[in-house]
């Protein structure tokens, strides 16, 4: 008897699960969402029948790749403050966040189909990205880096405007510059 948990993917499953999304994020950015999944499967090196498997449909596959980039966006925060120096790591994860915006609004029409069929793509995705920005901010502060009177639903606020006002390739440089200018602006001046 089960108690309704999915069983764990084995090691050879869970790896072609995470070729799968590598592969339709590299082939959605450069083909667009109506590319062909079976370039999806050759592109991740697997069977039309693994895909299939793992996302039956094409909502399915960009629901999680979606997630997927969410999840690899966060777990990037304390990975890069064990890295670099407070500071560095939350300029270094403000670039991801424009990385991460990019691909989102490639997929913002699907996403938005995805959702009106009842189904919640974006799920906690805003409070796990405002958690990694409150980790970042506060190994910031505790360096005595920062201001103290800007809170992290702040910087959030700011991440999202530049992401909205320059999404896309073609405005990554002004994109960098106002993300920039922003943490010119959250820096303690001695």
């Amino acid at each position: 008897m089960t108690d309704g948990t999915p069983r764990p993917l084995r090691a050879d499953a869970r790896r072609n699960r995470e070729k799968i999304l590598t592969a339709a994020v590299r082939v959605f950015t450069t083909e667009g969402l109506d590319a062909h999944l079976e370039r999806i499967a050759k592109e991740a090196g697997v069977g039309s029948a693994t895909l299939y498997r793992n996302f039956p449909t094409r909502e399915a596959l960009i629901e999680a790749v979606y997630r997927n980039e969410v999840a690899q966006l966060c777990d990037a925060a304390p990975a890069l403050l064990a890295q670099k120096p407070p500071t560095e790591a939350l300029r270094a994860w403000t670039r991801l966040f424009l990385d991460y915006v990019t691909a989102k609004y490639g997929m913002i029409d699907a996403l938005r189909a995805i959702a009106a069929t009842g189904s919640n793509p974006y799920g906690h995705s805003r409070e796990m990205i405002q958690a990694a920005i409150t980790s970042l901010m506060d190994a910031c502060t505790a360096a005595g880096a920062i201001r103290t009177d800007i809170r992290p639903t702040d910087i959030g606020a700011a991440l999202e405007g530049i992401a909205l006002t320059s999404a896309g390739a073609e405005h990554r440089q002004q994109a960098e510059r106002l993300l920039d200018l922003t943490l010119d602006g959250l820096t303690v001046r001695p």
